[in-house]
């Protein structure tokens, strides 16, 4: 891939020179040189790690046999052809196009599952109005038949949005756990997803580089981007409540440290 198709990517795909250096690796400002032509001839192993991130490789679709939902061409299903697949079968509904969902990781499960204990239990001691949930929960992110969602964790503070199938319109609050399966997807279809649905604030917190991106789109400068050493705010809030990132890099150091080993 060349660094001009490499140019054209970042340009479809929306992403911003933070953005890239996050998800590739490279230092944010090798990738500025890269992208700007200051560096002429970049390092192969460079091209390499950015090409990951901008490759274009297509996301996995869902494909079951007909009997489940017909055949349609992506972009055309609707809630009707969503709620035919097997519940088994994990998918996403975004603007008509099913996305398969793969199976969650133990890093995932793991830093999901404690930030959510860690909320719920922030709100049960205040009797707070707003109602953390976790995944596995429909949303009904436009209130419309073509897009159904299932983030990891969320707050909704409307609890009339909460009814008995799923959340129906946008969370207050969103965290989406990346993984290599999902990442281009919660990095850009899903955060622009996100902004223009009114979500508040959004976490994309990624394991493998011990980082947390901080979308809270009320504000003029996002994201921010904190290591697995810091105390984040939950922006929504204003009690000041933080969840401690060395508290969930302790929670699941034993898996970093087994991969070290190999």
């Amino acid at each position: 891939m060349t660094v001009k198709e490499m140019k054209e990517r970042k340009k479809e795909l929306g992403y911003t020179y933070a953005q890239i250096a996050e998800l590739s690796g490279v230092p944010l400002g090798t990738v500025q040189k890269i992208f700007s032509g200051v560096t002429a001839s970049p390092r192969y192993d460079t091209l390499a790690e950015l090409e990951k991130v901008l490759g274009t490789s297509k996301p996995s679709y869902v494909s079951e046999p007909q009997a489940f939902y017909g055949i349609k061409q992506q972009g055309e299903y609707t809630l009707e052809d969503y709620y035919q697949i097997p519940e088994e079968k994990r998918v996403e509904l975004i603007d008509g196009v099913l996305y398969d969902m793969a199976s969650p990781t133990s890093f995932h499960q793991l830093i999901a599952g404690l930030i959510y204990t860690k909320l719920l239990t922030h709100v049960l001691e205040k009797k707070g109005q707003c109602l953390p949930i976790i995944s596995p929960i429909d949303v009904q992110l436009d209130c419309d038949d073509r897009t159904m969602v299932q983030p990891d964790v969320v707050i909704v503070c409307d609890r009339d949005k909460i009814i008995d199938r799923c959340i129906y319109g946008a969370p207050d609050f969103v965290i989406e756990v990346l993984s290599k399966s999902s990442s281009k997807r919660d990095s850009v279809i899903k955060l622009n997803k996100y902004m223009a649905a009114g979500v508040r604030e959004y976490w994309l917190i990624d394991p493998d580089r011990q980082k947390v991106l901080v979308y809270r789109f009320q504000k003029e400068e996002f994201p921010v981007i904190y290591s697995f050493d810091s105390q984040i705010p939950v922006g929504i809030w204003e009690d000041g409540f933080t969840i401690d990132f060395r508290e969930v890099y302790e929670h699941v150091r034993f898996l970093y440290e087994r991969e070290s080993k190999g």
